[in-house]
């Protein structure tokens, strides 16, 4: 007869094993994650169903005629039409695309330029009044915009910069500074202090610090942080539509491309013109996808760095 000397304690699993009923090797804790996994799988598979699907319907329109859209909405055109793009292109949609562009050309910039130096000032040097200007900032994200609308245009009348580009810009910068400073506040604290005192012992001064050793570290925060920007100006409505209007009948329509949509859909009055309204929605819609699948691992890096560090 031979007997088997086992360990303490892969006796003491098959103790545990006999006991709770259930097979060595499978933990409950290990059937629930999969629950939980398969949930979330499939609630992320709805969620992403639920956004495709109008996209998907809104390009196929844009190549459709008005009889294809109302017969069956979600099939494939019979005859691709690219006409629709040509005439929401000639009813101004190519000008509202050029306003959001000039405006955001400056206000990208300037937002992360100047959110990144209080950020990082907040950050990396302690002085008294830092938390209370870094609370300061971040209540600012949780500001609801309309309530600021009224003092917001009487302000900006005053400065004698109602429909103007530079007006806007100062605006969009304001509005996205609180969240560029709280994410990037974040990130530059988990940049290693090593290097930052490297350069003191070297002589670089605070501003070349900054520039040419710590800025270049949080490229991966930057980068998502400006993604967040772009989006969130490009589709900004609210704003320019209280502060792009013409005050009088001789000045020009600088309207961003989120109002030109609206002023495309009022042009139609009561005649049926869909392909041109998806074609104008498409025109805007391609941009910020371009821009986020091009920048998706930069923008998952970036959230995920200041965990992993």
């Amino acid at each position: 007869m031979t007997t088997v000397i086992k360990a303490p304690g892969e006796a003491a699993a098959e103790k545990r094993s006999a006991a709770t009923g259930q097979p060595r090797g499978k933990s409950k804790s290990g059937s629930d994650g999969m629950v939980l996994n398969v949930f979330s799988h499939g609630f992320l598979a709805v969620w992403g169903i639920l956004i495709v699907l109008p996209l998907i319907w809104l390009v196929l329109g844009s190549f459709k005629t008005d009889v294809q859209i109302g017969s069956s909405a979600l099939s494939w055109p019979s005859n691709w039409h690219f006409d629709a793009f040509g005439r929401a292109w000639d009813k101004g949609i190519g000008d509202y695309f050029a306003n959001t562009l000039i405006v955001m050309v400056f206000s990208v910039p300037l937002t992360m330029l100047l959110g990144s130096m209080a950020a990082y000032v907040l950050a990396r040097y302690p002085f008294w009044g830092n938390r209370p200007i870094y609370y300061f900032f971040v209540s600012g994200a949780m500001f609801p915009v309309f309530l600021a609308l009224v003092p917001l245009f009487f302000m900006v009348k005053r400065l004698d910069m109602l429909n103007s580009y530079q007006g806007l810009i100062l605006v969009y910068v304001a509005y996205s500074m609180p969240f560029t400073v709280f994410f990037m506040h974040s990130f530059f604290r988990t940049l290693p202090t090593a290097v930052h005192e490297a350069a003191v012992i070297d002589g670089a001064s605070h501003t070349r610090i900054f520039f040419q050793v710590m800025l270049p570290m949080a490229k991966p925060g930057l980068i998502s942080v400006g993604i967040f920007n772009v989006l969130g100006q490009w589709n900004q409505y609210i704003l320019p539509s209280v502060l792009m209007q013409p005050q009088t009948g001789s000045d020009p329509e600088r309207y961003m491309l989120t109002q030109g949509l609206i002023q495309l859909q009022y042009q139609m009055g009561y005649e049926t013109d869909l392909p041109v309204l998806f074609a104008g929605v498409t025109i805007a819609m391609i941009p910020m996808l371009v821009v986020y699948l091009s920048f998706q691992r930069q923008i998952q890096a970036g959230l995920t760095s200041a965990t992993l560090k």
